[in-house]
């Protein structure tokens, strides 16, 4: 069995250190040259919630060799064209590539490398890198967990495989409704990691600010108004209803929500929003892929997006270095809240 961790980042270095630790077999690629040779020499070092330091098999892109049964996909949204391009000469006659990005990015790889090469997995857990071959796990080591979907053409013994190689480090729920988790996981980004974004803080800085709360009782209800409306049924994040816990038309609902949410962030209150993490080391984030996704399908659904629309532009002005991620920007939006 070949497989690899492509872009193996903060997350994709979590992945791969725990398949390590439990005797998996598995390449972590990474375009950074100094990341991949400190994993080399020194191992994946995973620190916060959890503590190892495991050897593991790190290589650069060009020194891929296929064929490979299993790719997970850890890098972002934005470069899919010419990475799953590369990638689809490297798969075996039956290999798969699992994405685990955020948004909705099935469709657009199935486009090129067929949809009996895609699996989808929604992650449940968050991860800062803090240096080469240096990670931090920010959520509690009792939620950690995977969704994991299919495209229809994928076989009983490709979904096997994969589940049981992800088994290697927590549970995996299996998801029939592929959308449904795909559109939680996106409602969870787009309020916590773009309001955490625009604010420059933690998803803990969101789920238990005074005005913060608000405004993600907003972004959520938006989410779930433009997915309902195209059609999609929510799935449970960790057997949680998200769309009844939070989802509301009276104040008195919506005083609960907000009560609610600290409670529902608690084990994963530490996480920093990777599109943080991207503009604060210069490289452009994925927020068209995150809350342009829902104002996209808002406005094809004619279903008004005010929140998203407006954490948006705030975060791609942080990113032209037109504002700087900071708490005061929650002003940007009083006229929301």
């Amino acid at each position: 069995m070949h497989c690899a961790i492509y872009g193996a980042g903060s997350l994709g270095t979590v992945l791969g250190a725990y398949l390590a630790k439990n005797g998996v077999e598995i390449e972590l690629v990474n375009r950074n040259r100094e990341h991949v040779q400190a994993l080399r020499e020194k191992g994946a070092r995973v620190s916060g919630t959890a503590a190892f330091t495991v050897p593991v098999t790190a290589l650069l892109p060009e020194e891929m060799e296929g064929p490979y049964d299993v790719v997970f996909l850890m890098t972002k949204q934005l470069n899919n064209p010419e990475v799953c391009a590369f990638l689809k000469p490297l798969l075996a006659a039956d290999g798969v590539v699992v994405t685990m990005q955020n948004g909705i990015p099935e469709p657009g790889i199935a486009e090129i490398v067929g949809r009996e090469h895609v699996m989808g997995c929604v992650v449940e857990w968050g991860a800062t890198l803090t240096g080469p071959g240096e990670v931090t796990l920010t959520s509690d080591p009792g939620s950690l967990s995977f969704h994991m979907g299919r495209m229809p053409g994928i076989t009983d013994a490709q979904f096997s495989l994969v589940k049981s190689l992800l088994e290697k480090m927590c549970p995996v729920h299996i998801e029939e409704n592929l959308a449904g988790a795909r559109w939680s996981k996106l409602l969870i980004n787009a309020t916590f990691s773009g309001i955490g974004t625009a604010l420059g803080g933690v998803f803990g800085d969101v789920s238990e600010g005074k005005q913060a709360k608000g405004l993600a009782l907003r972004c959520m209800k938006e989410c779930i108004d433009v997915g309902r409306a195209a059609g999609v049924t929510f799935a449970p994040v960790q057997g949680k209803d998200i769309t009844k816990l939070f989802y509301y038309r009276t104040p008195v609902k919506k005083a609960f929500g907000k009560l609610l949410l600290p409670v529902a962030m608690k084990k994963h209150r530490l996480i920093e929003p990777s599109m943080l993490q991207d503009l604060k080391k210069g490289k452009p984030c994925e927020i068209d892929a995150i809350n342009g996704v829902v104002c996209a399908e808002g406005r094809k659904h004619s279903v008004p997006t005010p929140v998203n629309d407006r954490i948006a532009d705030t975060v791609k002005k942080i990113q032209s270095g037109e504002l700087r991620a900071e708490p005061k920007n929650i002003g940007l939006f009083r006229d929301l809240l």
